[in-house]
């Protein structure tokens, strides 16, 4: 049975995050959240114990650039115990948190097909869009974030792998984007720091190296010790747990602000040109991996509830080490392969995003929250903005959803749309996350079904 405390005379999460592990570095106030604790939840362990109130449902999404290629990509059974098709084959060891979603289209509906925009804005706007400085409203995530996103400090978070701020797809219109943190450093001063500011500004933030080389556990170190004095064995080991996950990544990235040690053979060479940021697959993985591992702390600490990844644009630049063609590029003018029917360079791109697909489920996944995990509190909605790039089709999107959303999600299966709009895909997500949305879409994308097949 789950340990029960008197709540009115012990911890609750509402003071504890009134007044629990606050520090200060240069006289600004540093904050470290604290995870979902036995001490605040139900005997069952779904529920806040104080209020009755469930634990909080979390969405994201999850974008990559340049598709699949559809017979290599989409499953041939709908249901249970799909098959696992070539460029699928990464995600085998998180299947089971998630669901693949096959023939869903953009509808044009006398649109003209926008290449590598009308696919992604038409998914998460409900309709193609008329213009390329035109969207059909605001974005699935600004809408969602409008309705859960006000009870935290973050109203969402926005990350690009590839190191580009402009990589984003958060927009209420095209004037009013959410740009992406770049780094796992700005992602992580972001949360435990009181944010970046104009350098001109009179109020003082702390540089985030020296958040970095301080640590955020030691500048909060007695309000941490005060905490734990009130725990039980359980919440101590969960928060140590907790702890240790922060640590790590502290040392991580302080790695990154070091010094190389001397060697004896090396040399400055002269000062390269301004070069711009790398899209290596390597190096967008990392980083990738990196951001990921703070945003699940950021979650887990409740400082956001809506969050945005690109692991790759649209119009995907990636590109192999040493090589300068890029993802796309390839997608245009490589020649398929006349035995395996394919393109072989530009199809191991799409294996690498799905490796790095199934290390951010994965990394939700392994939080445990309640009796459950992280990700089953999530709705994650993983998207390209085209099916096969060379023919820039909008027809077949891959998309895929993981988490449970509070277990109005059933993950698990596949569904194939046979032609129907994505704006499905985007209604179902919206009534699983609590909005009072009978009908989401325009024109010929317009529709009143959710995909009951998803629906827990």
């Amino acid at each position: 049975m789950r340990p029960q405390f008197p709540i009115v005379s012990r911890l609750t999460r509402r003071n504890l995050l009134r007044s629990a592990l606050r520090g200060t570095l240069g006289g600004a106030a540093i904050v470290v959240g604290l995870p979902y604790l036995d001490i605040f939840l139900n005997e069952s362990g779904d529920a806040l114990a104080a209020t009755g109130a469930p634990l909080p449902r979390r969405f994201g999404t999850w974008f990559w650039g340049c598709g699949m290629n559809p017979k290599r990509w989409n499953p041939t059974r709908d249901g249970r115990n799909f098959e696992l098709p070539p460029e699928l084959e990464p995600i085998s060891a998180v299947r089971q948190h998630l669901s693949v979603l096959s023939g869903f289209n953009v509808i044009l509906d006398g649109e003209t097909n926008l290449v590598h925009r009308t696919g992604v804005i038409g998914t998460l706007c409900g309709d193609a869009p008329p213009s390329k400085t035109e969207n059909n409203g605001p974005t699935l995530d600004i809408l969602i974030s409008d309705v859960i996103g006000s009870a935290t400090r973050c109203k969402s978070l926005e990350m690009a792998a590839t190191g580009v701020a402009t990589d984003t797809y958060s927009r209420r219109s095209e004037d009013a984007k959410n740009a992406s943190e770049t780094t796992p450093l700005s992602l992580y001063t972001r949360i435990f720091g009181p944010g970046f500011s104009d350098p001109n500004a009179a109020k003082f933030v702390p540089d985030p190296k020296m958040m970095v080389r301080k640590s955020v556990l030691s500048i909060v170190g007695e309000d941490r010790k005060r905490i734990e004095s009130q725990l039980g064995a359980r919440d101590r080991a969960r928060l140590d747990e907790y702890f240790t996950s922060l640590r790590q990544l502290e040392r991580q990235l302080e790695l990154q602000l070091s010094a190389r040690p001397p060697l004896a053979a090396c040399h400055e060479p002269e000062r390269p040109a301004e070069q711009p940021v790398s899209r290596d697959v390597a190096h967008v993985k990392a980083n990738h991996e990196a951001m990921a591992k703070v945003l699940v702390l950021a979650l887990a600490c409740d400082q956001t509830r809506v969050f945005n990844m690109v692991f790759s644009e649209g119009a995907s630049r990636l590109h192999m080490p040493g090589s300068s063609d890029t993802h796309h590029t390839l997608t245009h003018e490589e020649a398929r392969d006349e035995s395996l029917g394919y393109q072989i360079e530009a199809t191991k791109f799409v294996i690498h995003t799905m490796e790095a697909w199934a290390t951010f489920v994965e990394t939700l996944a392994a939080v445990p929250e309640g009796d459950g995990s992280l990700l089953d509190g999530c709705a994650v909605l993983a998207h390209s903005e085209t099916s096969d790039a060379n023919s820039h089709s909008v027809t077949g999107l891959p998309i895929m959803v993981a988490g449970r959303a509070g277990g109005r999600l059933r993950p698990g299966v596949h569904v194939f749309g046979a032609g129907d709009s994505t704006s499905r895909v985007g209604l179902t997500l919206q009534q699983v996350m609590g909005l009072n949305q009978a009908s989401w879409g325009l024109k010929a994308n317009q529709t009143t079904r959710p995909i009951s097949e998803l629906l827990g």
